[in-house]
């Protein structure tokens, strides 16, 4: 059995806890929705929830990859939720003044789509009940298919993302085998090839503290500004987050 390696001591983290951080999860609870909070167990939840921001996680809790980086169950993943979109879209319209809402998923290797259309269902309906809502869609790679990138890009999300995660050196490291980092550049460079409203932006993340040097993250954001087609450098956002 494997032994469990406790945190350093100077992580310090406060049991959840509030009213708004109780209400967004008796929402979420009540609807019966997933979010990337609590699957990848972020330290942050309690602050996050506390200002009545989650990050929802559709298409089930059980990822059909197993990256070694991620705490989300991965197996076998369950039927889709044709009424999931509605859910989702009815928990959001119930936490208020919410400025900005981001969707991801689990990878669903097992739909033709990779979950695309769900995907965009999901936006529509955000939009349908909260159109003032910016709504962030952060996206599996679709095992690279364009027109997965372009059903979700068709739902119009203010902001659509792709993750490189890490380094080129390390991706065979800690991403399932399914995933690359040459393939994650493909379905950013879709992105901006089909890019079909200039007020789309588009954004990437990279983890840091995987055993990257310095110039290896420089490089990667080279890499990620290399797939940037020239003439949509002046209207769209390229940028890279670090976690």
């Amino acid at each position: 059995m494997e032994k469990l390696i406790p945190k350093p001591t100077w992580i310090k983290m406060r049991p959840p806890s509030g009213d708004n951080y109780t209400k967004v999860k008796r929402s979420l609870r009540s609807l019966d929705l997933h979010t990337v909070c609590e699957e990848a167990r972020c330290p942050n939840i309690s602050e996050c929830w506390g200002m009545g921001t989650a990050t929802i996680m559709v298409m089930g809790d059980v990822c059909s990859r197993s990256c070694r980086f991620c705490a989300v169950n991965s197996g076998k993943p369950s039927l889709l939720d044709d009424e999931e979109p509605e859910r989702v879209a009815k928990a959001i319209s119930g936490w208020g003044e919410l400025r900005y809402v981001v969707i991801t998923s689990v990878c669903r290797d097992d739909l033709q789509d990779g979950g695309a259309e769900h995907i965009a269902k999901t936006i529509k309906a955000i939009k349908a009940h909260c159109p003032k809502i910016i709504v962030e869609s952060l996206i599996p790679d679709f095992k690279g298919n364009e027109d997965s990138v372009k059903k979700v890009m068709s739902a119009r999300p203010e902001v659509i993302s792709h993750n490189i995660e890490t380094v080129s050196r390390l991706s065979p490291k800690v991403r399932d085998a399914r995933a690359s980092y040459e393939q994650s550049l493909q379905v950013l460079e879709k992105i901006n090839r089909y890019h079909i409203d200039p007020r789309i932006y588009t954004k990437s993340s990279i983890m840091i503290g995987l055993g990257e040097t310095y110039d290896e993250i420089i490089q990667t954001k080279a890499d990620n500004k290399s797939v940037s087609s020239a003439q949509l450098q002046t209207s769209t956002s390229r940028e890279i987050y670090y976690t």
